[in-house]
């Protein structure tokens, strides 16, 4: 079926509506960051749990990222695009309301599950906007600039809103935002058939999440049950067998949420490893980075998200304005390799901070080389990933990296937050709390290490017969 030609303004104006996408789910998961030991303070987290403020969200919105891609390729990108703004409008308002833990975490999951709706759909409207144009690679750099950007922002958009107003407003600021983005996706997004027939696979959905959710759950209760006891054992167990209950759903459906052929491509599995552990280690950074200037050093929580906006700086121009051109003289392989070294060189860095540390001494520098690497490596692993899929499976390749992405997130963070807190206790004094943050700082290096690594050896020799030609030369 042919479509109407679309005009340049309206395909730039839709790449903003797609990008504001990508920034606001990101940012959902760090503007809770600075607002933590408020959230904490009235709501009765102990530390321990305090990650599931942010694995909640991550955990939802990693585990059905799939199944959105799913639903955006049966009923058509565009309509899930708007169900999923109204599934995190509903989470944001639950969430920011929440009066004790229970309500808390459930806000967060839903707003996880409209995230997971809109970030696979705004990927394929992206492609129908851009694909096969010149601007795509422009577009590509400006959507991968929102998430680093958003996640950068929300840090400093979360400091002003929990010092300035209150804490319930880093969720309640979604909701204006999502209607703007409503009132404007009618007239600049395209409108999508369906592109895939057949059922949902709900099974496969919910053994995925399920399995994701108590993998992280007994990581991160494991610390205070201990890590050999029969339920935390049990818990790893039980993740791990409605994991694999999932793979063999998929191999034997007739229409899963995952084709286990399209994982044979070796590109689309290098990128999707790579952004696995850049995920790891990343949001592992600003999460602890967050705790330790507000916590170690005695940062407001305005003061803690300003500290951060340099690294939003620095991301935006080499995102858009350095990494394209030098994508196109070395190579995604290069790029991603490169930039992984980089920010395993800033995070070990940062391991150096100190009890009595000062910013620009402890922080600030190590934080912008982290940042650079980041900067280099997220956009050509991601278009690396959408582009050595089918174009069919648009939809799900964009899951599936996003679930990539989001999951090497929550169980980086669930581990590294064990450690913390296995090595600084529960009542930590702020040099013990210290010790545990450089530990934590040091395994996400390990990780975005083992992600150079890993992208270098997968990526050397690509098998061009599961790729087309042309999708074959981005690496």
């Amino acid at each position: 079926m042919s479509h109407p030609p679309i005009s340049s303004a309206k395909r730039w104006l839709g790449l903003v509506l797609i990008a504001t996408a990508q920034f606001v789910v990101i940012m959902d998961t760090s503007i809770i960051g600075v607002a933590l030991p408020d959230i904490q303070r009235d709501l009765g987290f102990s530390p321990e749990s305090l990650s599931w403020v942010f694995n909640a969200y991550v955990v939802a919105f990693g585990g059905l990222l799939l199944l959105g891609g799913r639903l955006s390729d049966i009923f058509g990108a565009r309509k899930i695009f708007v169900l999923g703004w109204l599934v995190l409008i509903a989470g944001s308002v639950l969430a920011g309301a929440a009066t004790n833990i229970g309500m808390e975490i459930t806000g967060r999951a839903v707003q996880g599950a409209g995230s997971a709706m809109i970030a696979p759909a705004a990927l394929t409207l992206l492609m129908m906007l851009f694909g096969g144009t010149s601007d795509l690679p422009k577009a590509f750099a400006v959507y991968g600039a929102a998430a680093p950007i958003g996640g950068t922002a929300g840090v400093f958009l979360g400091g002003v809103l929990t010092e300035y107003v209150s804490w319930p407003w880093v969720f309640y600021i979604t909701v204006p935002i999502a209607a703007l983005v409503l009132a404007f996706t009618a007239t600049s997004l395209p409108r999508t058939p369906r592109k895939a027939a057949g059922s949902i696979d709900v099974w496969g959905a919910l053994t995925v999440t399920l399995g994701l959710a108590t993998v992280v759950y007994a990581v991160v209760n494991a610390p205070e049950v201990g890590w050999l006891t029969w339920s935390t054992l049990g818990l790893l167990a039980a993740g791990i067998v409605l994991l694999i209950i999932f793979f063999v759903i998929q191999g034997k459906g007739r229409n899963p949420l995952l084709r286990l052929g399209l994982l044979r491509a070796p590109l689309l599995a290098a990128a999707n490893s790579a952004q696995l552990l850049l995920g790891a280690a990343w949001v592992s950074m600003w999460f602890f980075l967050n705790l330790y200037l507000q916590q170690v050093l005695g940062a407001s929580a305005f003061a803690a998200g300003a500290a951060l906006l340099p690294m939003t700086g620095l991301v935006v121009l080499v995102m858009i304005a350095l990494a394209p051109r030098l994508q196109e003289r070395f190579g995604a392989k290069s790029m991603i390799v490169g930039g992984l070294l980089l920010l395993a060189g800033g995070l070990f860095w940062l391991s150096f901070v100190r009890a009595d540390g000062v910013y620009a001494v402890d922080v600030l520098p190590a934080s912008l080389l982290a940042a650079l690497g980041m900067s280099l490596a997220f956009v050509p692993s991601l278009g690396t990933a959408i582009n050595a899929a089918p174009a069919a499976e648009t939809g799900v390749a964009s899951g599936l990296v996003s679930t990539s992405y989001q999951i090497g997130s929550a169980l980086g963070l669930a581990v590294l937050t064990a450690i913390v807190y296995g090595i600084s206790g529960t009542e930590p004094s702020a040099a013990q709390l210290t010790h545990g943050y450089s530990a934590a700082f040091i395994g996400a290096a390990i990780l975005a290490l083992v992600g150079a690594i890993v992208t270098a050896i997968w990526m050397a020799k690509p098998r061009v017969s599961t790729l087309s030609a042309e999708n074959a030369t981005v690496a």
